[in-house]
């Protein structure tokens, strides 16, 4: 039977390397974020204001079709990040912080609407909780140039976003609080993890 598992978390809350570890485990396709290739990235962190929405748009539209991709396919598909996390968690971040304008933000929020009403939720969703300090020490040993602009404000506001979203979240989901793990060097890390997340499938079908 095939899925959607999607991992969702902050900046640097390990999301990548859980993709990869979970996939090279059960042998599942990835769908990851593409940042090299995301034409507004670098320009975005160098001002937020100027493109955000422009930003906002592009993961909207490639994650829409990432879904529709998914739907289609025939083997379980782990996905890096979800739609869902820019709707409820960038996108009013940055509205909310003055980086989008009310208009920008509605013309997006209703483009979402009218996508959100032409898809499924994933079939388990993980979500990796970490404090401010493990997403600075995992941003800064992944060395991205781009991110270096990233200020400490913006991830918590990020995660208390998170924390909102997750507390009302209504699909099937799986919870890890990895400030105290390192399951990319760690094996019963890993482990631990891996148990969790076979529990839970076990249950979907």
């Amino acid at each position: 039977m095939a899925m959607h598992i999607a991992i969702a978390g902050n900046i640097g809350a390990g999301k990548t390397t859980l993709t990869h570890l979970l996939a090279k485990h059960y042998d599942w396709e990835m769908q990851l974020e593409d940042m090299d290739d995301n034409p507004y990235i670098s320009d975005f962190y160098e001002d937020m204001q100027r493109w955000s929405f422009n930003l906002q748009v592009y993961f909207l539209n490639t994650r829409w079709k990432h879904i529709q991709d998914i739907r289609k396919g025939k083997k379980t598909v782990i996905q890096d990040r979800t739609i869902y996390e820019d709707a409820h968690i960038f996108a009013p971040n940055l509205h909310a912080m003055g980086l989008m304008s009310t208009r920008d933000y509605e013309n997006y929020h209703a483009l979402f609407q009218n996508i959100s009403q032409q898809i499924t939720p994933p079939d388990l969703l993980i979500y990796l909780r970490a404090g401010i300090p493990k997403l600075v020490h995992q941003i800064q040993m992944r060395g991205r140039d781009y991110e270096d602009a990233i200020r400490l404000d913006y991830l918590k506001r990020l995660n208390e976003r998170y924390e909102a979203w997750i507390s009302e979240y209504k699909g099937k989901l799986l919870v890890f609080n990895v400030d105290d793990m390192d399951f990319s060097d760690n094996p019963d890390h890993a482990a631990q993890i891996i148990q969790q997340v076979e529990s839970t499938l076990n249950g979907l079908f």
